[in-house]
């Protein structure tokens, strides 16, 4: 498995910007699907994009426009860039590795590794 560790949470107004970051340790990183779920207090965690070892990438509904996923190789790091924050987007924010590619019928259960998760807060 890989060891995933996020950075780059915190407190933020609406309307402004963060930068997650997601650093992975072995060997499979340039082969992995990486990946940034998030999970509000009483909701389900959801996907919020997904990143291809090619550079593929996958976004939810309420983040299009708004949120890039990029990574790179050369670091073992997935980052996700969050601008027009709103208070909605407050979740903590978790991202994980899977080995190998991704499908539409594929979720959460099937990313093998995850982070401990980092806190977004976007105040009003």
């Amino acid at each position: 498995q890989v060891q995933l560790v996020e950075s780059g949470g915190g407190l933020v107004q609406a309307g402004g910007s963060l930068r997650l970051a997601c650093a992975a340790s072995g060997s499979s990183f340039g082969v992995s699907t990486m990946a940034w779920y998030r999970q509000a207090p009483g909701k389900q965690r959801e996907l919020v994009a997904l990143i291809l070892s090619g550079g593929g990438t996958v976004y939810g509904n309420s983040v299009k426009g708004r949120f890039t996923i990029s990574r790179d190789n050369t670091k073992s790091t997935v980052y996700l860039q969050m601008n027009s924050l709103k208070p909605e987007d407050t979740a903590v924010y978790y991202c994980a590795a899977r080995n190998g590619g991704w499908g539409p019928f594929l979720g959460a259960a099937d990313f093998g590794s995850w982070g401990q998760g980092t806190q977004v807060t976007v105040s009003s």
